[in-house]
């Protein structure tokens, strides 16, 4: 049995991956430009379910994966946390390849929050003064996209309430990372295939027209598949609160790609709501580290 310590240790590195890797993700859907949002997410969805299946059946957890399936409640869970996931990836997709990088990466600076949020309400999850003002703060750093756009920042809170709710759905799901993805991917996997066959040229037209485009396609399976795998596990092993923290590390390399390699508008305003989700990051990690140094006694 793995000791404490050592399972949030590996939690908190299974995070970690998991968001560098998203934080990089920009510069691989922007390869795909040209394809629908829809379509890039049928292959996500397809070539992820042909690799999960491979490690299932690599592990030997295969017939026990196919068993969990007469179980309803554990399907329903599992549709649902499928359908937030499936949700948040359109929208972020969509929003990488129409020039909304910078107000993505916002709604994921927002995410952690809302993970403090769910967390508090329904997993009994505590919170200092410091956390409390760093979720005020953070609030507040949405105002300003009201007056740099004039219109409802959708784009961003969208992102942070489908990727919080996932966390949530995923935190209490009955199946581990591995069979809790691959359920989640096998459920979707039919509406997947069915839009794919569906579309102009069609599935294996679309692969072969160019072997570049067709590679960077069957690649999605596993640039969704390993930092998925690695949120899955983190999620059921360390706190809401400390994948909050983490979580930070994405969004800042999807702000950063936007801004210097795409030339995103930063306005003044934008720029000014950034400042106070980046004042709340600060409050929130001073806080970690003090409630860590606390913990081991350190002075």
């Amino acid at each position: 049995m793995i000791a404490p310590v050592e399972r949030e240790k590996k939690g908190v590195i299974s995070a970690v991956v998991a968001f560098l890797l998203w934080g990089v993700l920009p510069l691989y859907w922007k390869s795909l430009q040209g394809l629908p949002p829809a379509t890039i997410i049928g292959h996500r969805t397809l070539w992820s379910m042909v690799l999960l299946v491979i490690v299932l059946v690599w592990r030997g957890e295969f017939g026990g994966w196919v068993r969990a399936f007469r179980e309803p409640a554990v399907v329903g869970r599992h549709m649902l946390s499928g359908v937030l996931l499936v949700c948040n990836w359109l929208l972020y997709v969509w929003a990488t390849l129409n020039g909304h990088i910078v107000e993505g990466a916002l709604g994921y600076y927002l995410n952690p929050f809302f993970n403090m949020l769910f967390g508090a309400l329904w997993f009994g999850e505590r919170h200092t003064p410091r956390q409390k003002l760093a979720i005020a703060v953070a609030a507040a750093g949405v105002l300003p996209l009201f007056f740099a756009s004039g219109t409802f920042p959708w784009i961003a809170l969208s992102l942070a309430l489908t990727f919080s709710l996932y966390g949530v759905a995923r935190k209490g799901a009955p199946l581990n990372a591995l069979p809790g993805q691959a359920m989640e991917t096998a459920l979707l996997t039919p509406f997947a295939l069915a839009w794919l066959l569906s579309q102009p040229p069609g599935l294996v037209e679309e692969l072969t027209q160019s072997w570049q485009r067709g590679v960077l396609l069957l690649a999605a399976g596993a640039a969704t598949t390993v930092p998925l795998l690695c949120f899955s596990h983190a999620a059921r092993t360390i706190r809401l609160s400390t994948l909050g923290v983490l979580q930070f590390i994405g969004p800042t390399l999807q702000f950063l790609i936007g801004w210097k390699m795409y030339g995103e508008p930063l306005s003044a305003l934008r720029l000014g709501s950034f400042g106070l989700i980046w004042t709340a990051v600060g409050l929130y990690a001073a806080d970690a580290l003090m409630r860590e140094r606390a913990g081991r006694g350190c002075p």
